[in-house]
């Protein structure tokens, strides 16, 4: 199969603060991320010949865009839970890299804080749930289902509950000290490893400061073919890579699933290192925005990835591997965790993250000299989800 490598580039990017944004609706949030990433490129909306919109609750159709004003061009409105932002991205790139179109637009939106999805789900039983993620299994609300991959990791590598409670908190701890220095992001608090382990207990060993706020925002990329990248600005980003995987649902419904890994993040990760040619990816990827939707899964990521030996996080996590500081830094934004997850933009927002810190515009999170930079989401729960990423570089080759 062809890659893409290299084939298209984001030359704008936009992204709004995210939060309890009670001032905006779904148009004004989409709105100020489009514009964002028009001036960003030095277009204007009528510039634009095709553009994918991704949200999951927060739009019937194309005709969600309408507020952008685009004239009669192809819109499509797409959907892949978690996943949806990246979805959106991996459209608008296949189309401008099958010569479909020479300007993209991509962008995600989400507003649940004034809609019900907030706090925690009741368990829902085998198919009952509207949107179709309902696993095979009792009590699948996300806190729960992803709780599972803590306490079978900590059982699996021989680590105590306080312990890995403390490993845990580590990862809390760093997501929130990054979105602290980050004005977009929905949480500006930093906490310590004490004040994470004693919140209160969503499922346990999830606590409070272990699961990502429920945000509102969008975010958005204009993308373009790789030759006419320059023509736009002089630091265009090129895609790498994007790849997806999808299961059957086999984690949930095998009885040997042992919960310390997804295999849809592990074939996603190997089918996008492929396809940007990365043999070592601890060593070759500068920095990663990785879908900490609950720390336990940040920890099993890390492995699955690639990033740690399995069973090793541990080390790294003590090692400050994942820190801005560190080897290979990990949601240098703040994350899910701390940035917030209005679902349909998450995919954008990363990679907003990663296009700023590969040219060199992060400001006080900047990582030292990046040069290849990833995303990853996980829609679903463990076991029964839809793995994506994406690989972007600041050169060629």
């Amino acid at each position: 199969m062809e890659s893409i490598k290299d084939k298209v580039a984001i030359v704008g990017m936009g992204c709004t603060r995210f939060g309890e944004r009670w001032d905006m609706g779904v148009e004004d949030l989409l709105v100020e991320a489009a514009y964002e990433a028009f001036q960003d490129a030095g277009i204007e909306p009528k510039d634009v010949q095709a553009a994918w919109l991704g949200t999951v609750f927060s739009g019937m159709s194309a005709l969600t865009l309408a507020p952008l004003g685009l004239q009669y061009i192809p819109v499509t409105r797409v959907e892949n839970m978690c996943a949806t932002g990246s979805e959106a991205l991996r459209a608008a790139s296949y189309a401008v890299a099958a010569g479909v179109c020479d300007i993209a637009l991509a962008i995600g939106v989400e507003k649940l804080k004034d809609s019900g999805q907030t706090g925690v789900k009741g368990p829902s039983i085998i198919g009952d749930n509207t949107d179709g993620s309902s696993a095979i299994g009792s009590g699948y609300s996300a806190p729960a289902s992803f709780a599972y991959l803590g306490t079978r990791y900590f059982h699996h590598y021989g680590l105590n509950p306080d312990e890995g409670k403390r490993l845990l908190a580590e990862i809390a701890v760093k997501n929130h000290y990054n979105g602290s220095l980050n004005p977009k992001a929905h949480f500006h608090n930093i906490l310590t490893v004490e004040q994470v382990v004693k919140a209160p207990i969503v499922a346990w060993p999830l606590g409070l400061f272990d699961c990502c706020g429920v945000s509102d925002g969008a975010a958005a990329a204009i993308v373009t073919r790789a030759d006419m990248a320059k023509n736009f600005r002089s630091d265009p980003v090129y895609v790498k890579g994007l790849a997806i995987s999808v299961g059957a649902r086999q984690g949930s419904m095998r009885q040997d699933y042992d919960y310390v890994h997804i295999d849809e993040n592990v074939l996603a990760a190997k089918k996008v290192y492929a396809e940007a040619g990365i043999k070592d990816p601890r060593k070759e990827i500068s920095m990663a925005e990785v879908h900490d939707c609950f720390t336990c899964h940040e920890l099993i990521v890390y492995e699955d990835l690639g990033f740690s030996p399995r069973g090793r996080a541990r080390d790294d996590i003590d090692a400050g591997t994942f820190t801005l500081k560190g080897e290979l830094p990990v949601n240098t934004d703040g994350g899910l965790k701390c940035f917030g997850h209005p679902l349909g933009a998450s995919g954008l927002r990363m990679m907003y993250e990663v296009y700023k810190q590969l040219q060199g515009k992060a400001g006080p999170r900047q990582v030292k000299n990046p040069r290849l930079g990833m995303t990853h989401n996980l829609g679903g729960n463990a076991g029964n989800g839809v793995g994506c990423c994406v690989v972007v570089g600041n050169e060629k080759g």
